[in-house]
């Protein structure tokens, strides 16, 4: 099992990260939380979840073992897979899942894209327990907000891809990014923005 890769980031195409680590190229999918502080030619620690398929081995990083932690427990989740934890984590940070949970709010939990109403129930009961025997271990995340620097595709069109790649239909994550896509110029600030729009 690989636990963690130390290396730079080599090129960034939400939500994947190419990370050099010793000359060897692996391509990282991460959570846009985890995607939106990273920049081309940082040296960075990824801890990582490896999942192995008959047609795939898929590498999942996190910048904490808090998040690398929720996302198996997650994984646990009868009818959640890596695609939908990665979705559930880019959309609400740990902290407010675990608030999310404690306090049974359904509807922000189905705002995350292929999560519906009996979804949403069977997380606050799988995760109330798991979440409240792991949190006396946690503590506050305080995630910083590096600006990244995209080239190639603009700014907005890098935006739309990266909540497509998370589940959501194109023409619902042109609806988010056009709402809040005048403000901003950096493709990182446009996600965020987007996703925060979604928890109001």
């Amino acid at each position: 099992m690989i636990g963690c890769l130390i290396g730079e980031v080599l090129a960034l195409e939400a939500p994947t990260v190419l990370l050099n680590v010793n000359g060897v190229g692996y391509e990282i999918d991460t959570p846009l939380t985890t995607f939106c502080q990273l920049q081309k030619g940082q040296k960075v620690t990824l801890w990582t979840h490896l999942t192995v398929r008959e047609d795939a081995q898929l590498l999942y990083g996190f910048l904490n073992q808090q998040e690398k932690t929720i996302f198996r427990t997650l994984l646990k989740v009868n009818g959640v897979g890596p695609k939908m934890a990665l979705g559930i984590l880019s959309t609400l940070s740990v902290d407010m899942l675990i608030h999310t949970v404690e306090h049974e709010d359904i509807n922000t939990l189905i705002k995350v894209p292929g999560v519906g109403k009996k979804t949403a129930e069977r997380l606050m009961i799988e995760l109330r327990d798991r979440f409240k025997a792991m949190s006396s271990g946690f503590a506050p995340t305080n995630s910083t907000t590096t600006q990244i620097k995209f080239t190639g595709n603009s700014a907005v069109a890098e935006a739309e891809a990266a909540l497509q790649s998370l589940g959501y239909k194109p023409l619902e994550a042109q609806k988010l990014i056009n709402a809040v896509k005048a403000d901003y110029t950096e493709a990182s600030d446009i996600i965020r923005a987007a996703l925060k729009s979604m928890n109001k």
